[in-house]
């Protein structure tokens, strides 16, 4: 009987031990770029409608999953038009049906966009980006870096706001 139990408490501990090394559903990825390195938590669509649903349009979102999206800038740049300091920033998004808004935000380490109303008088930057629709649905939700914009895709969703 002893050993009977006792092979059921190795076997407890193994599933447990095994099911907590699990990758997360949304891993920290990062993109870079000139001048330009993003770092946020990559959700994916999971047959969900994503904007105006689940990420609700005209609120703040933390344009991913998990903590708030970093942007690092190696040294001073631009952030659609505007000059930013080099350093790293939190990146917000507000995000609507046709334009979003873009922000960088000096308080870093956030979960999520939960305290954006605490700490939006620290906004660095703001700008805005079209909206147009993806030849395809996008599965994760991808930050890109090419020459001179960040540019954000989800669902159907493309976005993109300069950068430099």
């Amino acid at each position: 009987m002893k050993q009977f139990l006792l092979f059921f408490a190795l076997l407890a501990g193994t599933s447990t031990l095994v099911s907590a090394q699990k990758a997360p559903q949304s891993p920290r990825v990062t993109a870079e770029g000139k001048n330009v390195k993003v770092a946020y938590g990559q959700p994916s669509k999971r047959d969900r409608v994503i904007f105006g649903e689940l990420v609700p349009y005209g609120k703040v979102w933390r344009l991913g999953a998990n903590e708030a999206t970093e942007i690092t800038f190696e040294k001073d740049g631009s952030f659609g038009g505007k000059p930013v300091k080099a350093g790293t920033y939190s990146l917000f998004a507000i995000p609507e049906a046709n334009e979003w808004t873009f922000i960088l935000n000096s308080e870093r380490k956030q979960w999520g966009a939960y305290k954006y109303d605490e700490i939006k008088s620290k906004n660095v930057a703001e700008a805005k980006g079209k909206v147009s629709k993806t030849s395809g649905p996008v599965e994760k939700l991808t930050i890109t870096v090419p020459a001179n914009k960040l540019v954000v895709e989800w669902d159907q969703t493309h976005v993109e706001v300069p950068v430099k």
